[in-house]
């Protein structure tokens, strides 16, 4: 490996390390350099701009996203493997949050580099593979309204708006992608 490969690892993995421990407010410029132990001009060797090392911090997030969502479990109906994804999708963000909200930050990462919007389609490619195989119409629309869906379960449950509705909001994800599943069923029949 080369110096120039080790540093801007050293650099990612510093801010991997600082957004897990203190939030996306304190992934710093400044705070990154100073957990690696380079100058704070040091980066811009690498990445250009603050958000284009966010970028390849998010990236990082977004592989471990794509890896727990790869692997359904075989022999399963595509609603059961929808409901674990959406398990699986839920449990990434209470057990990574910060990166859960830096990954969604397009406002911040647009533009920045890493490819982002291309890391995510096949994502939504696997969701939508799986609402084909229900025999749903429209498919890529179904894919957004149910991710929304799982999306803000998410969201919520980060927040801790669920928390007076119900402490476990895994248990809602089977009636959420049965619901959706239902409403695509009896949108499509006569």
């Amino acid at each position: 490996m080369s110096t120039v490969d080790s540093l801007q690892d050293r650099l990612v993995a510093a801010g991997v390390e600082l957004l897990e421990e203190e939030g996306l407010a304190e992934l710093s410029l400044r705070a990154i350099t100073r957990r690696t132990g380079v100058s704070h001009g040091a980066p811009r060797r690498y990445f250009p701009t603050h958000n284009a090392l966010l970028a390849a911090i998010a990236a990082t997030g977004l592989a471990d996203l794509a890896t727990r969502l790869r692997t359904p479990t075989a022999g399963a109906t595509a609603e059961e493997q929808l409901v674990e994804l959406g398990v699986r999708y839920l449990e990434f963000a209470q057990e990574r949050p910060a990166m859960f909200q830096l990954i969604f930050r397009h406002d911040l990462l647009a533009n920045a580099g890493g490819n982002l919007r291309e890391t995510s389609l096949p994502l939504l490619a696997t969701i939508t593979a799986l609402i084909e195989q229900t025999g749903a119409t429209d498919p890529p629309t179904k894919t957004i309204t149910l991710w929304t869906n799982l999306h803000g379960l998410a969201t919520l449950t980060l927040t801790n708006a669920l928390d007076l509705l119900d402490p476990n909001p895994t248990s809602l994800i089977p009636g959420i992608v049965h619901t959706h599943l239902g409403q695509v069923r009896s949108a499509s029949t006569p």
